[in-house]
């Protein structure tokens, strides 16, 4: 309907809305009713005359005309269309989507051939799909076939047939059709209020009648309030949704952006809050670019075979500040004299964006100071580094990945080799997502879990991460995650982080964790350790978790927990539930500080427990990555987060008896230090050199004394037995202290010198008991045998067969067979002494078994003289009283000699076996050891020498014939002096 236009007149445009009811349907089962709009162009002072005439009524065809409303006035001028909408109407979502201005009910200006009109403020736009079965196949034919239209046409009347019936329906629209079982997309206007329940009820009945899955999506049972203008960055701001009425279930917000879809959540930034039934707010503390995007209210309503989602949408606009970077072309600039003019071109540049930022430039343009200056050195310009950090730094950013390339002008004016503190893309996003992960921007579950599945696919390729700032920004990874999250209850989450974490510790990233730049002081796997073991401790793991660097084994155990990993046992006595975990972690222990003196000797195995820990008892045992040395104390220590130390505070080992085994009272990171140097026993030096200089002395002065004694000594054959053994036995002595004593600071010999002084104590020492071996069994012979002579020559021959051959013998055999003398092999650098392994392993049973079967010898010849002498006195010839005598005095040597030589290396042996480790009983042997061996010179002295009554009488004699020779000279000279 069209008024006439005439010249003089003020035209306007009214709109219209016009709800009908075909009565001739009343009586059918529905009544279906159409809601209209109609343009009015009018003059304006006939406004009020229309008004009056919009009223109901019912035409000749029954056709009933109800609810006549004027929605929208326009005004026509010369700048377009001037609208605004009439109470209780407002612009449809498209307008307002379209033009920001024309939200609610503003005045909007349009197009002079705009048709745009407000709606019911209660209207409802509907856009849903049908699931239907295979009697409507032919709906996805070819749209020009009968086929179609016939099945298009039949769904379209059935549905008009069913909506019709809600007051305010307006239109309905099949838009197409599409796979996925048959699916119909449709689109329906309602221009009237209409309820949630109301809509459910009806779409029920389609679906019973079709039969049909629906699922609905409305705009107008919903309204989101935003911001119209810019919001500011890092300022707050409140979005709020309410809805038309009680939906009965509970609101969900989203976040579009261009790269994906958000739920947001209450988190760090983020506070979604409940107030009432009917509206929720969701407040941004800090707006950063990432929240701008379309955000959506939604309401979700399910019942049997139909979904209805109620949503709003609206954009949120932020004012960003982007992140600057300037250089200079050309990045060096070189002076001639002070008057030089050099042209320089300044690049400023931002990370690609559509906000239309304004450049402005500040500065007098003059360069105050040449670049890259070290001294009064220069380092030239190189490739394409553009900027600097300081005077004697360059600096360049990575291409196709996050961080900056650095190089350092060195003092002599060269330029330093490039520090690449470039990390790969992956990486700098996997780090970039962590730290949001609690913000509010999704479900805090799933962000974690897209943070891990690019954190294990990035450390996957080992290859690509092999730098220290890849590895860094890794460990920041999961400190940060650390940092954020109060549990890890997703599986795949889990999976995701023990992989990644072990990958980190592969081997082929050992330099990229030791070789940190020159001003970074961090310490990852400090930062490492402490993040993983609370990730672990809060994620949801049972059973045992196998990785190639990484173990977790659980326990829930209430009394006592056994857990496993990497062949580590731990068992954990305590009070209360709760899992027990405990992980295992190779190749940490390399990277972890600890005392110079001491070095890390087993993995490190870190136990949490999520109840009480005050009173816990727990026991591992370490397999350990490299032997124990004799006599090396080993430490079970913990890391002590707050010191950054390894504490030995509430642990104990378990000694040499069970080397492995560390015992402690508190949970934490446990692991066994190896100290560098063995335990030294106090004093052992000092009682050693003045013992075996006490020895030299003492055997020195034996021999001299047997020199001077031995014409008036040696008197028959048992006694010449007696004395030769006796200088052997002190001369093979001799060499073998002088030469301990030459080695008693190994560490201060050459090997070849250490080998040389083993080699000559071996023989020594061995000779010396195969010489009493000769004293003994020579002894046995003639109580034996008292009427078989042996001559001294061949008791001679055989003494030095026996004495010098034997040991030669056994020392030639033993250097070859063990690695021709090889150190560890046939001695030790330490000790400069044979190698003792084991029970019946080493170098020193070569040793030890010749003594052990000489010193039995020397015994059971020792008793059956000494019964013989007993029991056998009468039937001795008087004539034979001299070699009784003498046999006597060879008897009371072996006697002294044995207990002093055969305990002296049983106790030597005895300190090689046990371990100083093991206490006090450990020092008592050694001391008793040093003190026998150090002093055996002394002993002989005194036994056999001073203590033999025919010796000393001997060299009393000798003495006496010299101050007697002496006193004659001197009253000689006096007579001649009288005279």
């Amino acid at each position: 309907m069209h008024a006439k236009k005439t010249r003089n007149m003020m035209w306007t445009f009214i709109f219209l809305s016009i709800l009908s009811l075909n009565v001739c349907q009343a009586a059918a089962q529905e009544n279906s009713t159409q809601k209209y709009y109609v343009k009015l162009k009018i003059d304006k002072n006939a406004i009020g005359n229309i008004t009056e005439l919009l009223r109901p009524f019912v035409d000749d065809t029954n056709l009933s005309v109800d609810d006549l409303k004027m929605t929208t006035e326009c005004k026509e001028d010369s700048a377009g269309v001037k609208c605004s909408c009439k109470p209780n109407h407002r612009w449809s979502d498209d307008v307002c989507w379209s033009n920001k201005t024309c939200c609610g009910d503003s005045e909007c200006t349009f197009p002079t051939n705009s048709d745009q009109m407000c709606v019911s403020v209660h209207s409802v736009a509907v856009s849903g799909s049908l699931t239907l079965g295979q009697n409507h196949s032919n709906c996805l034919r070819e749209s020009t076939s009968e086929e179609y239209k016939k099945c298009n046409d039949t769904l379209f009347i059935e549905m008009k047939r069913v909506y019709s019936t809600i007051r305010g329906f307006v239109t309905l629209t099949i838009t197409g059709y599409r796979i996925g079982s048959i699916i119909a997309d449709f689109k329906m206007n309602i221009d009237d209020r209409v309820y949630s329940n109301d809509l459910i009820e009806t779409t029920l009945k389609l679906s019973e009648f079709l039969p049909a899955t629906l699922n609905l999506e409305t705009a107008g049972f919903v309204r989101l309030y935003m911001p119209l203008t810019l919001v500011c960055y890092e300022k707050s701001v409140v979005l709020r949704c309410q809805s038309t009425e009680d939906l009965n279930v509970t609101p969900k917000w989203n976040l579009k952006r261009p790269d994906r879809i958000f739920d947001i959540t209450s988190g760090t930034i983020a506070d979604v809050a409940i107030l009432g039934k009917r509206e929720t707010n969701l407040t941004i503390r800090e707006v950063s670019e990432l929240w701008e995007g379309n955000y959506t209210c939604t309401y979700e309503q399910q019942r049997s075979l139909v979904t209805i989602v109620h949503k709003a949408t609206g954009i949120l606009d932020v004012s960003l500040l982007p992140n600057i970077y300037t250089s200079t072309q050309p990045p060096f600039v070189r002076c001639e004299s002070e008057r030089t003019v050099v042209k320089v071109t300044a690049k400023c540049e931002i990370s690609k964006s559509s906000e239309p930022y304004e450049v402005t430039w500040t500065g007098d343009g003059i360069l105050q100071k040449p670049l890259y200056k070290m001294g009064e050195k220069f380092c030239e310009a190189e490739g394409d580094w553009y900027d600097t950090k300081a005077d004697f730094t360059a600096e360049l950013k990575c291409k196709h990945s996050a961080g900056v390339r650095l190089r350092y002008c060195s003092e002599d004016g060269e330029w330093e080799k490039e520090d690449s503190r470039c990390v790969i893309t992956e990486l700098y996003s996997a780090l970039q997502q962590a730290t949001i992960v609690d913000i509010g921007l999704g479900f805090e579950d799933q962000n974690v879990a897209d943070v891990l599945s690019i954190f294990e696919n990035t450390t996957n390729n080992t290859e690509n991460i092999n730098t220290f700032t890849n590895v860094n920004v890794s460990v920041h990874v999961l400190s940060t995650l650390d940092d954020k999250l109060e549990s890890l209850n997703n599986e795949s989450s889990t999976d995701y982080l023990l992989e990644s974490s072990s990958n980190l510790l592969e081997r082929s990233l050992n330099k990229s964790w030791m070789s940190p730049p020159p001003d970074i002081s961090l310490t990852l796997a400090e930062t490492y350790l402490s993040s993983l073991e609370r990730l672990i401790k809060i994620a949801n793991i049972t059973g045992n978790n196998r990785k190639p660097n990484i173990e977790v084994d659980t326990c829930s155990d209430e009394e006592e927990c056994k857990n496993s990993v990497f062949n580590v046992n731990v068992s954990l006595k305590h009070r209360g539930g709760g899992i027990v975990k405990t992980t295992g972690f190779k190749q940490l222990e390399s990277y972890l500080p600890y005392d110079g003196e001491k070095k890390l000797n087993s993995i490190i195995v870190s136990t949490t427990t999520n109840e009480s820990t005050d009173e816990v008892e727990i026991t591992i045992d370490f397999p350990l990555r490299a032997p124990r040395p004799r006599h090396v104390e080993l430490e079970c220590v913990a890391w002590n987060t707050t010191n950054r130390r390894w504490s030995s505070d509430r642990c104990k080992w378990a000694r040499a008896a069970n080397e492995g085994r560390c015992t402690c009272t508190h949970l934490s990171s446990f692991a066994i230090l190896l100290s560098k140097h063995p335990i030294n026993v106090p004093g052992a030096t000092e009682m050693t050199c003045v013992g075996l200089s006490v020895s030299i002395i003492s055997l020195t002065l034996s021999l001299l004394i047997e020199l001077v004694v031995w014409g008036d000594v040696v008197k028959t054959n048992t006694l010449h037995l007696r004395h030769t053994a006796h200088v052997n036995i002190s001369v093979c002595l001799l060499v073998g202290n002088c030469c301990f004593l030459a080695s008693v600071e190994p560490r201060d010999l050459s090997r070849v010198w250490c080998k040389t002084f083993t080699v000559l104590k071996h023989f020594c020492y061995l000779s010396m008991f195969f010489w009493m071996l000769c004293l003994s069994t020579t002894l046995l012979h003639q109580t034996l045998y008292l009427f078989h002579q042996v001559s001294r020559t061949k008791y001679l021959r055989f003494s030095m067969i026996v004495g010098y051959v034997c040991p030669l013998l056994i020392v030639f055999v033993t250097f070859l067979t063990n690695n021709s003398g090889g150190e560890s092999s046939y001695y030790r650098t330490e000790t400069c002494w044979l190698v003792y392994i084991g029970l019946m392993k080493g170098s020193i049973f070569t040793f030890v078994i010749p003594v052990g079967i000489i010193v039995f010898v020397n015994i059971f010849s020792m008793l059956v003289v000494i019964m013989k002498l007993l029991y056998h006195q009468e039937n001795i010839d008087k004539s034979r009283e001299k070699e009784k005598t003498a046999a006597k005095t060879v008897l009371r040597t072996v006697v002294f000699l044995t207990p002093v030589f055969g305990v002296t290396w049983i106790f030597g042996l005895a300190v090689l076996i046990v371990d100083l480790t093991s206490g006090t009983i450990a020092f008592i042997v050694n001391y008793v050891f040093i003190f026998m061996n150090a002093f055996q010179g002394l002993f002989i002295l005194l036994t056999t020498c001073l203590g033999d009554r025919t010796t000393r009488d001997a060299l009393l004699k000798r003495f006496k014939k010299k101050a007697v020779a002496s006193t004659s000279n001197n009253i000689v000279k006096s007579a001649s002096n009288v005279k």
